[in-house]
């Protein structure tokens, strides 16, 4: 694994030794990044399920100010860690061995808004509504927050006011929602 583009483009991150997490292959990273940005221009990123934090990390790399890089999993929250001190990115990442729910709920009491979610829990864990329920009834998202959410294909949500849809992928048993979120202007 490594990172793709950017200011950090080709280093090396290392991957979690646990089957408890699946990592986001380079050649997904960047058809994810090439939909979605591919570059930003500042703004605070959420990688709520880390893994390796390769997804946000690359969001960094790309131009994200900061990341919250969450994961309940010990070896996931240690390599976030290490690949994060390799990188000398320390002083952007904020990282944290915590459930998700916990997370948002500390996320929530302090304020954090976020320009960019991803959202790549474990298969079949059917959170993804409830997460975006909470992040709008608690003003979490800054206008036009872009959303990314895998999932497998029959999981993949509805998706309702305040979100826009702006692309659906399928790759093989994998579905790639992207959306944005808009705020209610009326």
């Amino acid at each position: 694994m490594r990172v793709i583009a950017g200011k950090l483009k080709s280093r090396q991150l290392k991957s979690v030794d646990s089957k408890l997490t699946r990592p986001t292959t380079d050649k997904n990273k960047e058809n994810l990044f090439n939909m979605i940005g591919p570059y930003f221009q500042g703004g605070t990123c959420l990688d709520l399920f880390a893994g390796s934090g390769g997804l946000g990390i690359e969001a960094i790399s790309r131009g994200m100010d900061q990341l919250y890089s969450v994961d309940k999993q010990y070896r996931a929250f240690l390599t976030v860690k290490d690949n994060v001190k390799a990188l000398k990115i320390e002083d952007v990442v904020h990282i944290y061995k915590m459930d998700y729910w916990k997370a948002l709920l500390k996320f929530a009491q302090e304020n954090i808004c976020f320009d960019l979610v991803l959202l790549d829990p474990p298969y079949s864990m059917k959170v993804h509504q409830k997460i975006l329920d909470f992040l709008v009834e608690n003003h979490m998202l800054n206008d036009d927050c872009i959303i990314v959410i895998e999932d497998l294909k029959e999981e993949a949500i509805d998706v309702k006011e305040p979100f826009i849809l702006k692309k659906q992928q399928i790759y093989g048993i994998t579905s790639l929602q992207i959306l944005i979120y808009k705020e209610n202007k009326s």
